[in-house]
């Protein structure tokens, strides 16, 4: 018994020692290609109630409550989501910048189901195979959570390649 404990110990010892020397930098980038020209992606993507259209989030639930602060398409807009889903939750996400046709620059504030911030972009480069689309997520990682990051990674990059490849489907048939 006392060897048990010793070495439950020891292993706990070790997770808290990884959780804390671990890189708690969470990146996420995913990308498309959609056979439309930049400046018509960007038009579309910089009004981000256009996300309605093709965010996994933002499609997960309907009826959630939204609001919105500012001009959709320019610096300072904020829209804001309350949702019982708690795959949804609630927070708000604020353009912070816009690189006019290329990129759009976001603040995200978490609410529930747990507070944290977080960044967020989209990259528009029209390219000779057509214009390649980049969103990605930037936040950081605190112990425990930090011990899931690659967990975390995945189903956020998967739910980012499903709302570009609904981006493209929609545009692309628009």
């Amino acid at each position: 018994m006392e060897t048990l404990l010793i070495i439950l110990g020891a292993i706990l010892v070790i997770v808290i020692l990884a959780g804390l020397l671990m890189n708690k930098d969470m990146v996420i980038e995913k990308n498309i290609v959609i056979q439309k020209p930049a400046h018509e992606v960007f038009n579309y993507i910089k009004y981000i109630k256009n996300q309605d259209n093709f965010s996994k989030w933002n499609m997960t639930d309907p009826t959630m409550k939204k609001n919105y602060s500012g001009t959709d398409g320019q610096v300072g807009f904020i829209y804001s989501w309350d949702s019982q889903n708690k795959n949804v939750g609630a927070g708000e996400q604020e353009i912070t910048g816009i690189e006019e046709g290329h990129k759009i620059d976001f603040a995200l504030r978490f609410k529930r189901p747990m507070e944290q911030s977080a960044s967020s972009a989209m990259r528009v480069t029209q390219q000779a195979d057509g214009t390649h689309v980049m969103w990605g997520f930037y936040g950081k990682s605190t112990f425990p959570m930090v011990l899931f990051k690659s967990i975390f990674q995945k189903m956020l990059g998967n739910d980012l390649q499903t709302s570009l490849g609904n981006l493209k489907k929609l545009l692309e048939q628009g």
